[in-house]
C-alpha cells in the first residue's frame, strides 16, 4: 500500500486519551522465557465488541484506559464500544455502546472521562492492523515490543483496520443506508447488548478459590480475609492491583521457592496487604498465594479504578468452572442474537 493510500486509508489518533494500547486476548506459549501474557483486562467487553462487528473474538482493539482517545477517521468504518461508560460520540453527537456503529469517512469519535467503570473496548470490523509479535497483537509496554510502535498512543498516530467479515459488512451496509436516509454521519443499529451482561460493580464481589499457601496463614487473617472488603490502592495498574484493608499474617516464617502465577493470583507480600495479579503480571512470583480469582469475575476486577472496594467470596473449583461455562454459554446466545436481529443467513 502506498503512502498515500495509507494515509487516506487510517484513523488519525488527534489526541491519545489517558492510557490507550492495543490489545487481544494475549501472547501465550512464552511464559517459560519470561514473557508476559498481557492482552485485554476485561476479556468479556473486548470480545463482546469484536462479536458485535463481526470479528473473531482474538481480533486486536483499542483498550481506553480511564479517559478515551479523540480519532479522525480518514475512512469509513464499522465499529463498537463496550465496557467503561466513557460517553463516545461522534461530531458532538452521542453514540450508544454496546451495539455496532457505521462512522462515515471525515467524523471524529470522541470519549470522554468515564462516567462508570475503569476500561472501555473499541473494536473495528476487521481488527487493528498492526504486527504479530510472539503469536499476538498484543502491546507489552513495559518490554516496548507489540501492538502500535510497542507504547501507548500518541497524538499524531495513524492506525489501520484489517479486511472486515462478511457479516460487518452486511452491517456496515444497513447501517449506511441508515445514516443516509437520516442524512446524517453515523448510523447504529436499534439492537443491542443488554448492559447486565456486564458484571460491572463499584463495591464488587469477587469469588475466590483458596491459595496454595491459605493454610499458613493465621486463623484471623484467614476470616479476615473474606469477611472484610479491601480497598484499591492508587498504585494499581495492569500488572496488579494492591489493596488496603485488614493485613494478613502467617501462623510462622514460611520460605517459598518462587512459582508459576496466573492472572487472579492473589499474593500476600510481607507487609500483609494483598495484590492481585493481572494481565500484565510477572510469570513467576515468591510470595504466599491465598487466593485465586475465579476467571469469569475477573471482567469485574477490571472496571475497578483506585479507591473501589471490593469483597471476597470463597467459591469451590467446581462452582468457578460452572459460572464460566454458563458465561460462555451465554456469548454464544447472544453470538446468534447478534445474527438473527441483523437478518443475517449464514448462507450469505
Amino acid at each position: 500500500m502506498g503512502a498515500d493510500r495509507a494515509m487516506a486509508m487510517s484513523i488519525e489518533v488527534l489526541s491519545p486519551g489517558l492510557y490507550t494500547t492495543v490489545q487481544d486476548l494475549g501472547r501465550y506459549g512464552y511464559q517459560r522465557h519470561g514473557v508476559i501474557v498481557g492482552g485485554a483486562m476485561d476479556t468479556l467487553a473486548m470480545r463482546m465488541a469484536n462479536m458485535l462487528v463481526g470479528n473473531e473474538p482474538d481480533a486486536a482493539v483499542l483498550e481506553l484506559t480511564v479517559k478515551g482517545p479523540v480519532l479522525l477517521f480518514h475512512q469509513d468504518a464499522l465499529l463498537a464500544v463496550c465496557g467503561a461508560d466513557m460517553q463516545p460520540a461522534i461530531d458532538g453527537v452521542r453514540i450508544h455502546s454496546n451495539r455496532p456503529v457505521w462512522v462515515k469517512k471525515g467524523s471524529t469519535l470522541k470519549f470522554a472521562h468515564a462516567k462508570k467503570g475503569c476500561r472501555a473496548y473499541l473494536a473495528i470490523a476487521g481488527g487493528w492492523e498492526v504486527p504479530l509479535v510472539m503469536g499476538s497483537r498484543s502491546t507489552n509496554v513495559r518490554a516496548g515490543f507489540g501492538g502500535a510502535w510497542g507504547r501507548t498512543l500518541r497524538e499524531k498516530d495513524r492506525l489501520e483496520p484489517g479486511k472486515p467479515s462478511k457479516l460487518a459488512l452486511f452491517f456496515a451496509e444497513q447501517l449506511q443506508a441508515k445514516s443516509k436516509a437520516r442524512n446524517a454521519g453515523c448510523g447504529e443499529m436499534d439492537w443491542f447488548v443488554p448492559q447486565h451482561v456486564f458484571p460491572y460493580q463499584k463495591d464488587a464481589v469477587v469469588r475466590v478459590m483458596r491459595g496454595a499457601e491459605f493454610g499458613y496463614f493465621s486463623e484471623e487473617s484467614r476470616r479476615q480475609f473474606f469477611a472484610t472488603p479491601y480497598q484499591l490502592a492508587a498504585q494499581s495498574d495492569r500488572m496488579g492491583y494492591r489493596l488496603e484493608g485488614p493485613q494478613l499474617a502467617l501462623e510462622s516464617p514460611l520460605e517459598l521457592i518462587s512459582a508459576a502465577v496466573s492472572t487472579g493470583t492473589i499474593q500476600v507480600p510481607p507487609n500483609g496487604q494483598p495484590i492481585i495479579l493481572l494481565a500484565d503480571r510477572q510469570t513467576v512470583g515468591g510470595y504466599p498465594k491465598i487466593g485465586h480469582v475465579a476467571t469469569v469475575d475477573l471482567p469485574i476486577l477490571a472496571q475497578l479504578r483506585p479507591g473501589d472496594r471490593v469483597q471476597f467470596q470463597e467459591v469451590s473449583l467446581r462452582k468457578a468452572q460452572q459460572a464460566l461455562y454458563e458465561q460462555e454459554t451465554e456469548l454464544q446466545q447472544i453470538k446468534l442474537g447478534i445474527r438473527i436481529n441483523a437478518g443475517w443467513r449464514q448462507s450469505k
